[in-house]
Formats: structure tokens, C-alpha cells, sequence
């Protein structure tokens, strides 16, 4: 039996954790200044290739659907190359796509621009989650998973404010050029500082063959855990992604009819939601392994509940119900990271990459269907230009997330009762709530429902 003294060690990060994880923060925050600085220069996009707003917001589609296409692939070579090698890569790729973007003069070499972020982009995150899974303790993992994320943010406000600025002042070229050569800075911290795992730790990488990764890929999908994760990923961040990366502004402002200083202050609460919600949920998780998919399932109702009440609120809703909705559609983000743990404990580590992409894929697909939706049925009711959408037409096309959540419920539901019966063969049960209120500081062990 261990003591105190070795149990406390165990939770310890490994010598080096620290600086390792503070890279790969960093290489994140960059991953995520990449995705969302085309937002930040819409009109000046539009004056630069002369195009539409809908051939503008058709860009962030096809990033969105580069990024989730590449999912599977990026966690097959996380587990054959390891994560240092996809960071480098990633941050690279994103960096030679916005020199393209900052030097190009025609629409086609901004949608290759994209193209290029986007696959840096899916490079990068699952590739950071795996050296977290690799540096630090398992039960410190889902905190530092969050922490990722909180750190991700970061980058968010670094497109809407220092690349505003960049781009009011000296202009485009440099702007973007800044941007890029940012990236290439984290691809060579990632060079110098990463690590796939910790000195003296047998690395887990594979050399399978294409037929052995497939039967991975199967396994993993396989186990009711990993499917659990799956859908938990597809029902929590869909709502938000839609929100703050498109549809969110228009809604405000046509739709509500807020000022744009009005909306842009929502959204900069929906930022600091997501920031600050993440430490909350990741030591939830951390604490109450077994009662991750009441959170996921509490997240999703609550999107739902408070979505209802602004679409059959009579008129434009008062402000603060579209704070309200504006928080609780921020919890989806961190809340879509509890998916990324029940891959982790439902897999073995040599088939975890794979496994991360599926899971990461699917919250991906999801927002990409409710965009790509939202714009059909608001063009279908002749609402006109982001400028003069009615609230009517927006009541309609987002009540299409009521489908979308009713799909990931069910897989949540399905997925969780095949998890449990499978974890009570292997001799785990999952005790009833109030059981666990009676016992409070009674531990129930590590497990996946």
C-alpha cells in the first residue's frame, strides 16, 4: 500500500511539465489568434478582394470544414509521429498561410490562405491536449485540459485587439505578416522546448501499418466510452461556435436591434465565460469522474432552455435574458472538452490520437451544419443582408439547434447506458446520486460514464 507521502508525489507533474505546458499554451493561443483573424477584418477583406459578405463568411466555413475533415487523419499522426512533431507542423502551415494571406490580392489566393490556417489549425489543439496527457498526472489532466482551452482564448482577443490595431495603422501587409511570423516564433519554441513525453518514459508512438490504424480507429469507436465522448462533443459547443464566430452579430443588432458597442460587449462577455467557466468544469471532472455526462446533459439543457425563451420571447428579448443566453452559450466550448476525457480514459495510449480527432470532429461538424443552415433558411425567407435581417427570420433558422441537440441527447443517453453496462461487467457501479450526497467525501474510484 502507498503512503501519503508517494500518494502525493504520484499527483505531481513530472520535472519540466510546467515549461513544457506553458509552450504549448502558447502555441495554442496562437492557433486560435490564427483562426479567428479573418473576423476581426471583414469589411476591410471585403474592400481588399471586392466580394460579398457571403463569399466572405464562406471562408470561415471552409476553414471550419478543413479543420474537422482533417481530424482523424492529424490523430492518426499524433500517434505515429507524436504531438511535437504535428505542433511544429501546424504552427508552420499557419504561418505560411497568413504571409500568403497578408501578400494576397485575389480571392483565390485568400481561400488557399485559409485552407492553410485551417489545417494548421487541426494540427495543433489535439497535439497540445496529447502532451498534456503525457506530462501530467491523470488526475490532473482534466484541469489542465481546461486550462488549455482558458489559455485559447487569449488568442481570441489578440485578433480583436492588436490586429485591429495593426490593421488600422500600418495596413494589411503587415498585419498579417505579424501574425505569420507569431506562428513560426511557436513553431520554434515547439522545436527547442516540446517533448512528446517526459526523459526516460517509453515514447508511444507506433509504426503500424494503414489495415492496423484502421482496426485502431474501429476500437476505438468501439467502446461505448469514446462514443459517449463523441456526442458529448457534438451537443455542447455547436450553439456558441455559431454565435461568436457568425451569426452571433447580426442577431444582436438587426435581429435585437443593439448597438454594435452593445453586441460587441456581449460577446466580450461570452469570451470571458468560456475563459473563466473552463478551471470550474475541469475540476469538476477532476473530482467527480463518474458524473461527467450529468454536466454535459446539464450544459446542453440549460442552451436549450434559455435559447426557448429568447425565440418565443414576444419582440426583441430584454438585455439581460440576452446576457444570460450569451453565458450560457459559453459553457458549451469548455463543456465540449469533457469529451476529450472520456477518450482518454476509454483508450489506450497508442490508439489516443485517433481517438482525440474522431471526438474533436464532431462539435466541429455540428457548427459547421447549424452555419451553413442558419444562412440557407435565412435566404430561403428573403431576410435580405446581415444589415436588414428581421427578428423573425432569425427566430426560425436557430431554432433548427433544437434538432441538433435532440441527436446528441439521444447518443449521450444511448452511449452512457452501454458504457455503464460495460463498466459493471468489469465490477465498477455507478452509485446513485443521493447515495453519494450520504457518503460526500466517500471516493467512487476512476471511471468513464
Amino acid at each position: 500500500m502507498s503512503t501519503p507521502a508517494r500518494t502525493r508525489a504520484a499527483d505531481r507533474p513530472v520535472r519540466g511539465a510546467w515549461v513544457v505546458f506553458a509552450v504549448g499554451a502558447v502555441a495554442y493561443v496562437v492557433t486560435v489568434a490564427n483562426r479567428t483573424s479573418l473576423a476581426a477584418a471583414g469589411l476591410d477583406a471585403q474592400h481588399r478582394y471586392h466580394i460579398a459578405a457571403g463569399t466572405l463568411s464562406s471562408f470561415a466555413v471552409l476553414q471550419f470544414l478543413v479543420y474537422a475533415a482533417l481530424q482523424v487523419p492529424i490523430g492518426v499522426l499524433i500517434d505515429r509521429w507524436g504531438p511535437r512533431r504535428l505542433v511544429v507542423l501546424g504552427a508552420t502551415t499557419m504561418g505560411v498561410g497568413q504571409v500568403v494571406l497578408a501578400l494576397s490580392t485575389q480571392t483565390w489566393q485568400a481561400v488557399l490562405a485559409r485552407v492553410l490556417v485551417g489545417a494548421g489549425d487541426a494540427a495543433t489543439f489535439v497535439s497540445v491536449l496529447r502532451v498534456v496527457t503525457n506530462w501530467f498526472p491523470p488526475q490532473r489532466v482534466p484541469v489542465m485540459t481546461q486550462l488549455v482551452g482558458l489559455f485559447g482564448q487569449l488568442g481570441q482577443v489578440f485578433s480583436f485587439v492588436p490586429l485591429v490595431a495593426l490593421l488600422h495603422g500600418p495596413g494589411w501587409t503587415p498585419a498579417y505578416t505579424g501574425i505569420g511570423a507569431f506562428s513560426l516564433l511557436a513553431a520554434a519554441l515547439s522545436v527547442v522546448v516540446l517533448r512528446d513525453v517526459p526523459p526516460g518514459r517509453e515514447n508511444p508512438r507506433t509504426t503500424k501499418s494503414l489495415r492496423e490504424v484502421g482496426g485502431d480507429l474501429r476500437a476505438a469507436l468501439r467502446h461505448p466510452g469514446t462514443r459517449l465522448g463523441l456526442w458529448s462533443h457534438w451537443a455542447t459547443p455547436f450553439s456558441g461556435n455559431a454565435f461568436a464566430t457568425l451569426w452571433g452579430f447580426p442577431f444582436l443588432v438587426s435581429g435585437q436591434g443593439l448597438s454594435t458597442g452593445g453586441a460587441s460587449a456581449l460577446l466580450t462577455l461570452y469570451t470571458v465565460t468560456a475563459a473563466g467557466t473552463g478551471p470550474l468544469f475541469g475540476s469538476f471532472v477532476a473530482r467527480h469522474p463518474l458524473r461527467r455526462s450529468w454536466l454535459v446533459l446539464t450544459i446542453v439543457a440549460a442552451q436549450a432552455v434559455v435559447w426557448a425563451v429568447v425565440l418565443l420571447w414576444p419582440g426583441p428579448a430584454p438585455l439581460v435574458l440576452l446576457a444570460l443566453l450569451v453565458v450560457v452559450a459559453a459553457t458549451g466550448v469548455p463543456g465540449s472538452m469533457i469529451g476529450f476525457d472520456y477518450a482518454r480514459t476509454s483508450n489506450p495510449a497508442h490508439r489516443l490520437g485517433g481517438a482525440t480527432g474522431m471526438t474533436n470532429v464532431m462539435g466541429f461538424t455540428a457548427s459547421v451544419v447549424l452555419i451553413l443552415l442558419v444562412g440557407v433558411l435565412l435566404d430561403a425567407q428573403g431576410a435580405g443582408t446581415p444589415d436588414t435581417y428581421s427578428l423573425g427570420a432569425f427566430k426560425v433558422a436557430f431554432a433548427l439547434q433544437f434538432p441538433l441537440w435532440a441527436v446528441g441527447v439521444a447518443g449521450i443517453l444511448v452511449s452512457r447506458r452501454q458504457t455503464r453496462a460495460l463498466m459493471a461487467r468489469d465490477g465498477v457501479v455507478v452509485p446513485r446520486v443521493r447515495d453519494v450526497l450520504r457518503s460526500r467525501g466517500s471516493r467512487t474510484g476512476a471511471g468513464t460514464a
